[in-house]
């Protein structure tokens, strides 16, 4: 769990001041109004801009149905109340028709926004091994690393889309119904006439200068008690975000908790995570408590303000019943409009907090792509990885962790069709880093790999998406890209026919087969695509030898027809017998690890 003094702060971060907040707001909404969807998008918004203006509009004119309603029941005028009746009748069924259509439209832009927002950092987050970079990151202890990117794709973006048209259209409504009440307040609540130091003043407008003082002094109280909420919600996100990882990793690994009988020590990690996140909402409650008590004082008060000030010219007679209401309700928008950022405090806090965390999820995609040492780094060569030719080739390759050390190296090491080769070495050498650096997915790469085409790579623990087994069987092709005999055909081979009735059943296969099935089921994906080049890491490790050498066997049988080859990371002596080669992963003489030197080097035996 990430303690409170490490959690990354949005007032202390890249984001740490309004107007970079901003900026950062803007760079992530502009996109998607100058995309493929623009038109469409650009049009949308103009509606909804008409309609907010439309609604301003009809605002303005119950502002004036009051005067003359009021009026005619003060002057208790029977033809004229029922004329305003009518009037109000047809105001009242154009405000709802523009009502219903501004939330529908609102929500179908918001909806579309969030559809290509979604399409487009998926696209960003598993585009050029982004998505392995980033965990890669995470693990190695990156701060800049943004967290549980599946919570910012799915959540994030919705409340970013969300809540950038609602404020934007709020502040949009709230300049708009200002400008155009704030002319009929400074009209009808006339001058007020004072004597100061024995001089006379006249203030005209003054119902106007009232509601902006009001609003100014209400504004500096909600921004001082408010201000921690910014904080607060961006802290509460990020540890309902690690409570729930943790709660999904018990769910994954649970038959080793159980096994382990790890029960009390997983409740004891879940109630530390636990108690932080009710930590940090208590103190968000406490703050929107003190928060809730100004605000909720504040509108009260307001609702009465404009009649106090307003009273002594009704009571001598200066203006009517019907002027009066009108002023309170000129008064009541023109206040509302100058405590938008009051009432909006809580939802400005949320919206700069889910900003914060999509710039960092934005930026780290970003970075992650720029890991890749394009340029020379720590005095080490340049990257050129390559998929071409018809045998393996590596020169000068070299890979560096994280920490800036030099975990292994290859030069001049080739491997031709027909060969079979079996990499071994200490554990922690850098052996499946190796075969990551041949893959062409391993960040911090140096020298030149060049991959045969027509290859495919068999890690330890093999991905099972969640659906039928004919799906994990055929992935990453599509679900029906093999016929039932081709997939009877294999299953046979791996030794699983009695699954052959279960192609077509939809179960979570990850945590139903055995981790020696799960390896069996990547063999057969194997002899489904028939590559010409397999990579192996670990990958017979949890099954039994007479089945480790009938796979074996049928892998190495099917490469060398295709005209390719086999490499294989293992510790069991066993698969050597498989192989005719050996390449293995010696320390250094010195066994010293210093800038651009590799702790341990690939030779060929």
């Amino acid at each position: 769990m990430t303690d409170s003094h490490t959690l990354p702060d949005p007032w202390r971060g890249p984001g740490r001041s309004w107007s970079t907040f901003l900026k950062d707001a803007w760079r992530l909404a502009r996109p998607y109004f100058h995309s493929e969807e623009r038109w469409r998008a650009r049009l949308m918004l103009f509606v909804i801009v008409a309609l907010n203006l439309g609604g301003v509009y009809m605002a303005v004119l119950f502002n004036q149905w009051y005067n003359v309603f009021y009026n005619a029941l003060q002057d208790k005028n029977v033809a004229v109340f029922w004329e305003q009746m009518v009037r109000f009748s047809w105001l009242a069924v154009i405000a709802i028709i523009l009502a219903v259509y501004k939330f529908y439209i609102t929500q179908l832009l918001d909806l579309r926004w969030r559809a290509w927002m979604t399409r487009t950092y998926l696209n960003k987050w598993l585009g050029h091994y982004r998505f392995y970079h980033l965990e890669l990151a995470r693990q190695s202890g990156g701060t800049a690393v943004s967290d549980n990117p599946d919570q910012r794709i799915q959540e994030d973006i919705a409340r970013f889309t969300g809540s950038t048209l609602g404020i934007s259209m709020g502040l949009l409504n709230a300049v708009v119904t200002l400008v155009s009440f704030i002319g009929i307040l400074w009209t009808l609540s006339g001058s007020f006439s004072f004597t100061l130091g024995g001089s006379s003043y006249t203030l005209p407008g003054y119902m106007v200068w009232a509601a902006i003082a009001y609003c100014a002094v209400g504004s500096i109280i909600a921004h001082y008690i408010g201000r921690a909420l910014i904080r607060l919600n961006f802290w509460q996100e990020w540890r309902e975000a690690d409570f729930r990882y943790s709660l999904v990793r018990v769910r994954e690994y649970s038959e080793a908790i159980a096994l382990d009988r790890g029960e009390p020590a997983s409740r004891e990690q879940l109630d530390y995570r636990f108690g932080h996140v009710l930590t940090n909402y208590l103190n968000l409650i406490r703050t929107q408590k003190r928060l809730v008590w100004f605000t909720s004082f504040f509108q009260q008060a307001a609702i009465i303000f404009p009649f106090l000030v307003a009273a002594p010219r009704y009571f001598a007679g200066a203006i009517k019943l019907g002027d009066l209401i009108q002023i309170s309700s000129a008064f009541g928008k023109v206040q509302d409009s100058l405590s938008w950022f009051i009432d909006s405090y809580p939802a400005l806090a949320s919206w700069r907090a889910t900003t914060e965390r999509l710039t960092s999820f934005d930026r780290g995609v970003t970075e992650s792509w720029k890991m890749l040492p394009e340029v020379e780094q720590n005095g080490l060569e340049g990257w050129e990885h390559q998929i071409a030719g018809d045998r393996l080739e590596l020169v000068h390759a070299k890979a560096q962790l994280p920490s800036g050390n030099v975990q292994v190296e290859a030069d001049a090491l080739q491997m031709q069709p027909g060969e079979t080769v079996l990499v071994q070495g200490p554990s922690g050498s850098g052996k499946s880093t190796l075969l990551r650096v041949i893959a062409g997915i391993w960040p911090l790469a140096h020298g030149r790999v060049t991959l045969p085409e027509s290859s495919m790579f068999l890690p330890q623990r093999p991905y099972l998406p969640h659906g039928s087994l004919r799906a994990a069987l055929a992935y990453p092709a599509a679900e029906n890209a093999y016929s039932d005999a081709d997939l009877r055909r294999v299953l046979e081979i791996v030794r699983m026919l009695q699954l052959v009735e279960q192609l077509d059943h939809r179960e979570n296969w990850g945590h139903k087969l055995s981790g020696g099935e799960q390896q069996r089921v990547a063999i057969a994906r194997a002899l489904l695509r028939q590559p010409r080049w397999i990579f192996a890491d670990e990958a017979t490790s949890a099954l039994d030898a007479p089945t480790e050498e009938a796979l074996y066997r049928e892998l190495i049988a099917m490469v060398r027809a295709n005209g390719g080859g086999l490499l294989s990371v293992a510790h069991r002596q066993s698969v050597a017998a498989f192989h005719d080669r050996l390449w293995v992963l010696q320390p250094n003489e010195d066994g010293a690890v210093h800038q651009g030197a590799a702790a341990y080097r690939v030779e060929a035996v």
